[in-house]
């Protein structure tokens, strides 16, 4: 269990580096190009919050556990993600395409099963 774990970590790590460092550093109209589409529903300052969260949960999901210093942030980070997805999956909704809403409804699964095994005396 612990190598599934530490493999849906390193996932939602890459997955959020990627997508944070875009919505952080691109215009939205760069991002719908790429592919982005859920960011037409939300406003920029959102979007650039949003990034900024997904930037310091992908260090969160990461290193708090790989350090053993202060762990339950791993879990919280895990938790926030799914949070997360739970946004993009309605903006996906809301735009009518359902091969996003699987694919971030994947993402908040991984989230949700490594948030649930990564808890304190689990």
């Amino acid at each position: 269990m612990n190598v599934a774990l530490w493999t849906g970590q390193a996932l939602l790590a890459v997955v959020f580096v990627y997508s944070g460092a875009l919505k952080v550093s691109q215009s939205r109209e760069k991002l719908l190009e790429m592919g982005q589409t859920g960011v037409a529903v939300f406003p920029v300052p959102l979007l650039r919050f949003v990034a900024s969260c997904e930037l310091l949960g992908a260090v969160g999901v990461i290193v708090p556990r790989l350090m053993d210093t202060a762990p339950v942030l791993t879990p919280l980070a895990a938790a926030g993600f799914a949070v997360i997805m739970v946004g993009a999956i309605a903006a996906h909704a809301r735009l009518h395409e359902p091969r996003n809403v699987a694919a971030t409804s994947f993402v908040l699964v991984v989230a949700a099963v490594v948030a649930v095994g990564r808890l304190p005396g689990m």
